[in-house]
């Protein structure tokens, strides 16, 4: 608890019994499985939609989500896709997995509002209390000023871990020779693109060495990332390449975002001037803020490591899959390291790694689980997040008969699981 803040002299803000903090995609999940379960549940995010890195971080489209050729995550994450398409916002004329960010705040307002949860919108943590292996309650600051929630089991979804930070959890950041992170990105959208006019990707990154060459472009990243949307002359561009910025620390934020944003003015003129199919295209679109692809890692009862993910590795506590590549990009400057799982194959997330050590009402639903540096390159994907995000919640609902996350049993949390129609391994 924060010296300076006295918790009992706040006004009361809110109670539930499960509390979510950050509403992207694996604390959408988890507030929306918890109220599913049959608990009162609240939702606390800081903009005014829900979504995270789908919405506000316009990360387009979902990364892999099979093996084998089967779905391996299912459950909300099938639900929230099969939604999309009733809505007219899933696939798109050239990419199968893009998604469209303005009907994904509608889906999860619905998920949300048809499960019961109550969402408190722009609204931010500011503090916690928490001591003796517990988080009493937390502190918010909105319109409403700074208020007090409490509850009884919380779930960290946001990101970055600052709900387990600052309740004193134990966390890493970074790779462990310098502590610094995979690079952050702003991804921005051009329209009116000649898209059958466009060279092809090797004649793009040709185009953009060159232009880089000449001093026009001086982002580190070492070639053009872009895809496709649900929109015909739109195209997505992932390419941005902001290094060695802390994203726990407002100053270094500022700082990446002002960077971003200047790499986009400098790609937006680049693409208009030097590559085919872009000469009357727009920018269109900036993302709120820029994607985050690393910072906290808050450690648990068991870490996940690279090896586990590289080699398949299964549990019986194993809560959620993954199937996507070890994907490093260079957290120093240019270069990004690929490595694949055998064909065919995934890996296990234990239920051990979403449960902080020393803490026992906590629970992570986020990017920031237990797991070091090379695994949370593969883990960190919106798919797998909303697969961890499902578990957190429905292990929250368990906890609550002995206000213990560690004594939810991980037998029943799987089959809970299955019957909301998730995949998990070694259960039919």
């Amino acid at each position: 608890m924060s010296e300076a803040l006295n918790f009992d002299a706040l006004d009361p803000g809110a109670e539930a019994e499960v509390v979510v903090v950050g509403g992207g995609p694996g604390g959408l999940c988890a507030a929306v499985a918890a109220a599913e379960e049959g608990a009162d549940t609240l939702l606390i995010e800081r903009y005014g939609f829900l979504g995270g890195m789908a919405t506000a971080g316009l990360v387009n489209p979902f990364m892999t989500w099979h093996a084998g050729g089967q779905p391996i995550i299912r459950g909300l994450f099938e639900r929230i896709t099969e939604r999309l398409d009733k809505y007219g916002g899933w696939g798109g004329p050239r990419r199968a997995s893009a998604f469209d960010d303005e009907f994904f705040k509608f889906v999860a307002e619905d998920l949300c509002e048809e499960a019961g949860v109550r969402l408190q919108l722009h609204t931010m943590l500011a503090d916690v209390d928490a001591e003796a292996g517990r988080v009493e309650r937390i502190a918010t600051v909105s319109k409403s000023g700074v208020r007090r929630v409490d509850g009884e089991i919380f779930i960290d979804g946001t990101g970055d871990g600052d709900l387990a930070a600052w309740s004193g959890a134990q966390v890493e950041i970074g790779r462990e020779e310098d502590g610094h992170c995979q690079p952050m990105t702003l991804c921005f959208r051009m329209m009116n693109v000649e898209i059958e006019a466009m060279p092809s990707r090797e004649e793009i990154n040709q185009l953009y060495d060159d232009a880089k060459e000449r001093g026009e472009i001086d982002n580190p990243r070492e070639n053009v990332l872009l895809f496709y949307t649900t929109h015909d002359r739109e195209v997505h561009f992932n390419t941005t390449r902001v290094v060695m910025h802390d994203a726990t620390d407002a100053d270094e934020l500022t700082e990446a975002e002002l960077i971003a944003r200047k790499q986009v003015r400098q790609m937006v003129r680049f693409l208009r001037a030097d590559v085919p199919g872009f000469e009357e295209a727009w920018l269109s679109e900036m993302a709120p803020q820029i994607g985050i692809r690393e910072s906290r890692r808050v450690i648990g009862d068991h870490v996940l490591s690279v090896d586990e993910v590289l080699g398949a590795a299964k549990f019986d506590d194993g809560i959620a899959r993954g199937s996507y590549s070890v994907d490093i990009h260079n957290p120093a400057g240019t270069g990004t390291v690929i490595e694949r799982l055998p064909p065919g194959e995934s890996y296990d997330i234990p239920y051990r790694c979403l449960t902080p050590l020393g803490f026992d009402n906590l629970l992570i639903a986020a990017r920031c689980i237990s797991s070091d540096h090379g695994a949370h390159s593969s883990l960190r994907v919106m798919p797998i997040v909303m697969a961890i995000g499902e578990a957190a919640g429905c292990a929250a609902q368990m906890a609550l008969e002995d206000g213990d996350t560690r004594a939810v049993g991980t037998d029943a949390l799987r089959e809970r699981l299955v019957t909301r129609g998730a995949d998990i391994f070694g259960m039919d």
